[in-house]
């Protein structure tokens, strides 16, 4: 059993609550959660597997409450998260055939794509979105899933983001397309967990302290963007996207 001293307590709490809040809603909460864990010492795949328990934790809270609130489409998500979790245990078994150098060149690119696309967009997912989806639509929500799953299990920076850009573009308003977004990315997120889980590389004492102050952040970010929709959520959007395009620009040329 890991011990913890109170520096450690209070950093996870707070860097725990932050993350969460931000990542309830447009995701990149690892960008805050992930170097908390580090500081301590821990090897990266134990990094990687606490966060992802704490994460999950915040996660599922996150979606429960846009579940209530009504924004999420029920009997879409319920649909993909099956092909989301095919996708992100596929991805997870082939992470070895692309070198991450290409990936994170490609992830930049289509990074600054999306940033570029809604910062020209301004009134994008401002207005309520649709509920019902031609068969074309629902086509490509179902692509979505199961390449946004694989890319999770594979590489994973910025799902979060690829998934609210993906429904902003079948037709969901921002706060209903963080809310699909939230649901699939959390069923990729438990299926990775598992596999950590398997695996040995958590540490539960870390990840439980970080994930119930992830699951208090997520409940007030998620509660947040119900309440001031694309107004609060489209700002936070571009702000965690351009954080995500400098992230991974600095393990390009610096790491």
């Amino acid at each position: 059993m890991e011990s913890l001293d109170l520096f450690n307590i209070v950093l996870f709490v707070i860097t725990g609550f932050v993350a969460a809040f931000i990542d309830s809603t447009v995701g990149g909460g690892g960008l805050i959660s992930v170097p908390a864990l580090l500081s301590s010492g821990l090897p990266v795949s134990m990094v990687l597997g606490t966060n992802k328990l704490a994460a999950s934790m915040g996660a599922v809270t996150s979606v429960i409450s846009f579940w209530r609130s009504g924004h999420i489409n029920k009997k879409l998500v319920i649909s993909l998260v099956p092909l989301s979790v095919i996708g992100s245990v596929c991805g997870a078994y082939t992470v070895h055939l692309l070198p991450q150098d290409f990936m994170r060149k490609l992830v930049v690119a289509m990074l600054v794509l999306i940033a570029l696309y809604t910062y020209q967009h301004k009134d994008w997912g401002s207005v309520k979105g649709k509920t019902e989806f031609s068969k074309l639509s629902l086509a490509g929500a179902f692509v979505l899933a199961l390449v946004m799953g694989f890319y999770d299990g594979f590489f994973g920076p910025g799902t979060g983001t690829f998934l609210i850009f993906g429904f902003l573009f079948l037709g969901c308003d921002f706060v209903t397309a963080a809310g699909n977004g939230k649901a699939l990315n959390t069923a990729s997120n438990l299926s990775a967990l598992a596999t950590f889980i398997y695996n040995g590389s958590v540490v539960w004492l870390y990840g439980i302290i970080m994930g119930i102050s992830m699951m208090v952040g997520a409940y007030f970010g998620t509660r947040m963007a119900i309440k001031h929709g694309a107004a609060y959520v489209r700002p936070l959007f571009l702000t965690v996207t351009t954080l995500l395009i400098g992230k991974q620009i600095y393990d390009i040329f610096f790491n």
